[in-house]
Order: C-alpha cells, then structure tokens, then sequence
C-alpha cells in the first residue's frame, strides 16, 4: 500500500489519503500534492487540482545546463530528425546499503577526474522510462549501483537511444513505436567495479535496411573482439571495424570512442572506432577496457540536443551500437559482459 499522508491543498479534506490523481501519476509528479482520500475528495479538488498538470516548477522543470534535464518548453533547436524528447520524470533512489561511486552524491566523478589513468522487454508502447525502471530495479536487486545514475548529472540508471540518438539518450515518457529501433547501454558498480554493455534491440516490425544496419554494428564489433590479444595497437581496432562497416555502406562514428574501465567508469585508454586515428598504446595482459561502435546508416557527423546529453546523427537517419566489456588474457580475450546460454537470441539468431 502507498504511504498514507494529509495535504493542505485547496478544496481538499484533511483526513489520511492513499489515493493518487492518474494524470499526476502518468506525469512523474510527486504524491503529496497529488493524493486524495477518496474519489468524492478529488472530484470536490478537481477544480483547483487541474491546474498542477500545467508546467510549472513541481512538473518537468529541468534547468538547461548539462546533464540537469530539459526545459518543459522545447527551445528552438534544429532537430536532425522527427524524434523529440519527452518528459522526464524525477532521479530514482538508490538504498544506503548499497555501494555507490563517489558521484552519486554529488555529480562528478572526482577520482576519475582527479586520476592518472586519465592522463524488459523492448516493444511497441513501452516507454523508455519503463526500460528504466527495469534496469534500475533489476541493478539494485543484484547488490549493484546502477553507474549512470548521477554520473556528471545523468538524471536515469540507464541510456536509451532511438532512432537517430547515437548515444546518451534520456529515458523519458515516450512510448517506443512499432518500427523503432532502441540502443539500451547498460552499466554496473558491483563491489567497486564497472561492467558496461549495449545492445541494439528491433521493436516490432523494422524495415530492412534498419535491420541490416544493427546485425552489421554486431558483426563489427565480434570482428574486432576476435583480433583482441597482447601486442596488439588500440588503433587496429578501428581499422577493423571501418572495414567491415563500410563494405555494408555504412559510416562509424567518430566523436565518441571505446575506452578503460574497472574502478574507474570512464579511464584511459581510447579506443576510436573509426580508420587511421591516432590512439596510441599496445594491448597488454590484464588490461580492461569496453569496444562500443556506433554506426549510422548516413553521415558519421553527430549533434548534440539542447539537454546536453542526447547526440543525434546530423542527418536524422538512424543509428546503432553495441557494447562489450573486455579483458586481456595471456593469448586473445575474456568478454566479461558476454551473453548467457539463457540469455534471449539475437533476432537473426531466432
């Protein structure tokens, strides 16, 4: 049962109210104003009561600076595609008891900056929201801190990317439609250490070239996991998966990159995904570090939403990832964020 409390809102009773306004509920706004004892003391309220469904600072008021959210009016932006963000509802608690990141509490992430290694179900009318809402449940379940959650102001336990969101995406309350497609990038603190992973999933009846564009990001990614070892240089991996891509006539983005991860979410080294970069460094025994391509069925430029967060490809067409958490072993590599024997097939693996 919902905690009992009163309210001092106009037109109501004072007595103990457990129930809560529906369209409160589908906004994300909190109980307090929003409860009522009974349906005659919310029809008696409704007058007045209404009027906290308009934007105002208790609904989705989100100051503009990274990281802290939307505005509730979108600002004039020159959106690449048809894709707009939707409400997002208040950050999800996390219990005392579990182990937590130093920017849980605060934002940042200080002892990453600070450090030397710097130098559910996927278908139509599911909102992304809701995927985060698994994630975030599921994590804390397991003992772990969902590694998103407040990291440089992320406001969700999880990135769900549509479309033509490359990466980052905000979970919100946008249902996901049938021909979708949803990068959902998932990453654990478990005993003081990151695991990271995305997937690309197909929501309902995908076209084609959609499909193609997911099962080619996959088999990029295998590629480069399979030329994993001691010796080899961080830059090979882009070389290898360029290649693959752009014999499908695809592109890889290039303004965001794989990289070293363990205590740390975020670390040295780079790893670009694109031919010809610069990444310096050799593969070594032991080391941890994510592959992540992201390629897009158009250009390989990117833009980034007013939230700061959201990056877009520039054309509005769409884009797909997908995301290992690797390990160094004396001859090749251990993919530590592997699928289980239980875990559901691929759609071109059915």
């Amino acid at each position: 049962m919902a905690r009992a409390f009163t309210t001092d809102v106009p037109g109501k009773c004072q007595k103990t109210a457990e129930l809560q306004c529906p369209k409160c509920l589908e906004l994300g706004l909190p109980k307090e104003p929003s409860a009522f004892c009974s349906q005659e003391c919310f029809k008696m309220a409704w007058a007045e009561h209404k009027h906290a469904h308009k934007p105002g600072p208790h609904t989705w008021a989100y100051v503009t600076q990274r990281g802290r959210g939307r505005s509730f009016t979108l600002p004039s932006f020159a959106w690449s595609g048809p894709l707009r963000p939707e409400r997002v509802s208040p950050r999800r608690e996390v219990p005392g008891s579990v182990p937590r990141p130093d920017y849980a509490e605060t934002g940042q992430p200080f002892s990453e900056i600070e450090s030397r290694q710097q130098s559910i179900a996927v278908r139509p009318g599911v909102t992304t929201e809701e995927i985060d809402r698994v994630v975030h449940e599921a994590t804390i379940a397991a003992g772990a801190y969902p590694s998103p959650l407040n990291y440089c102001n992320f406001p969700k336990s999880v990135c769900t990317s549509v479309n033509e969101v490359i990466c980052h995406g905000i979970p919100d309350q946008r249902p996901l439609e049938d021909g979708d497609i949803v990068n959902v990038d998932v990453t654990a603190y478990y005993k003081g250490f990151h695991g990271d992973l995305n997937e690309t999933f197909v929501v309902g009846n995908v076209d084609n070239k959609s499909k193609e564009l997911i099962r080619v990001t996959a088999e990029a990614l295998e590629k480069a996991i399979e030329a994993v070892r001691p010796g080899m240089r961080f830059r090979e991996v882009g070389d290898i998966i360029s290649q693959y891509v752009n014999m499908h006539k695809f592109q890889v983005v290039r303004s965001y990159c794989g990289h070293g991860i363990g205590d740390l979410f975020h670390c040295a080294p780079n790893i670009p995904h694109y031919a010809h970069n610069k990444a310096v460094g050799v593969m070594k025994e032991g080391q941890t570090f994510t592959i992540e391509p992201m390629v897009n069925m158009g250009t390989y430029r990117d833009m980034t939403w007013p939230d700061g967060w959201t990056a877009v490809t520039a054309d509005g067409k769409r884009s797909a990832q997908f995301e290992h958490t690797l390990l160094v072993t004396k001859d090749g590599c251990e993919v530590l964020t592997k699928r289980l024997p239980t875990s559901p097939p691929l759609w071109w693996e059915k």
